[in-house]
């Protein structure tokens, strides 16, 4: 335990704007490798994975905060909201790469893969349910919601990250290690969570779960 306090000593040192700024490095540098020609031989698809890829990064760093905390003691509470804006800043930008330089704003051709193509549609439902959790991500949201009607509308980071693992499963259609292994992390952290959830309730602890002010 003393390790862990240490821990969380020097991690309430770290300034959250460092988070944000560390945290927007490998979107930048994957940008900037597809201007200089980094990517290989198709630069837009290699990027448009890239971002996606780190989206479903966050999203996993953001669920996995609260079980890191319960087990282990480590807090990273005051994190969570830097890594829920960087996890909906990199799907953003994985979307604004498909729809400016991939489809090229071809509206009609947007809404035909859209409706007829299962894994853009479960990765576009995703990204909406994750634009209300982005927009109302700060204090003043929080003020003129109220705590409880803020907690059920963040539960959408649930479901938002289901759909973006199933998107990135479906996507890849050969059925690789490494798509498996993020929805696997995603349904283990939610598994978790909800077995925590219990825990604390069986063990007496009826009450709410104390709000945090850093989730997505």
């Amino acid at each position: 335990m003393t390790t862990v306090r240490r821990l969380n000593g020097l991690l309430r040192r770290v300034p959250v704007w460092l988070v944000y700024l560390l945290g927007m490095v490998p979107a930048v540098w994957a940008f900037w490798l597809g201007l200089t020609g980094g990517l290989g031989p198709d630069p837009v698809k290699a990027l448009e994975h890239r971002l996606g890829e780190l989206g479903l990064q966050y999203m996993v760093a953001v669920l996995a905060v609260t079980p890191l905390l319960r087990l282990s003691g480590i807090n990273l509470m005051r994190f969570r909201r830097a890594l829920g804006l960087l996890a909906f800043f990199n799907i953003a930008a994985h979307m604004l790469v498909w729809l400016a330089l991939d489809i090229q704003f071809h509206w009609s051709e947007i809404a035909q893969d859209i409706l007829e193509r299962p894994f853009i549609t479960i990765g576009m439902a995703g990204f909406v349910m994750l634009v209300p959790l982005a927009l109302t991500s700060n204090d003043g949201a929080l003020r003129r919601m109220g705590g409880r009607a803020w907690r059920r509308l963040h539960m959408l980071t649930y479901p938002a990250a289901i759909a973006g693992g199933v998107h990135y499963l479906m996507l890849v259609k050969a059925w690789p290690v490494e798509p498996v292994l993020y929805l696997a992390a995603i349904m283990g952290l939610l598994a978790l969570r909800l077995r925590l959830r219990r825990g604390r309730v069986s063990g007496g602890e009826g009450r709410a779960e104390p709000l945090p002010r850093a989730r997505m």
